[in-house]
């Protein structure tokens, strides 16, 4: 029997997560299995890391992998499924809370697979 998948159903969705307006932290969300390559593709740890483990916070820095020019210094988790909110692998980056840092993160995650979450 072969079942039918919707693209919304396998597709890794990014938003910012934290209202617009001034704050000191912005926080980018990424939901879906394409969660974990992304912080692969986009993130360098500040600490050499053997793994990334599920749910703990790491130090790093959010940078643009064709130029190689940092973005921000963050702070990650990647929260593995099915022990998240969606039940898919997501990853949550608290960055600075700038608009146009918080938008080029959003940007670069949607560059490299993800698309931009709707409403709802």
């Amino acid at each position: 029997m072969v079942v039918a998948v919707s693209s919304a159903e396998v597709d890794t969705i990014a938003a910012i997560a934290t209202p617009a307006g001034a704050g000191g932290i912005g926080i980018v969300k990424i939901s879906g299995p394409l969660a974990s390559s992304l912080a692969d593709t986009i993130l360098r740890p500040s600490i050499r890391l053997s793994k990334r483990r599920s749910h703990y916070l790491y130090h790093g820095y959010v940078v643009d992998p064709d130029t190689g020019k940092t973005i921000d210094e963050v702070l990650f988790a990647l929260m593995k499924a099915p022990r998240s909110y969606t039940r898919e692998d997501v990853l949550e980056i608290q960055a600075h809370g700038s608009r146009c840092g918080l938008r080029r993160i959003l940007e670069l995650v949607i560059q490299h697979g993800a698309r931009l979450a709707e409403p709802g």
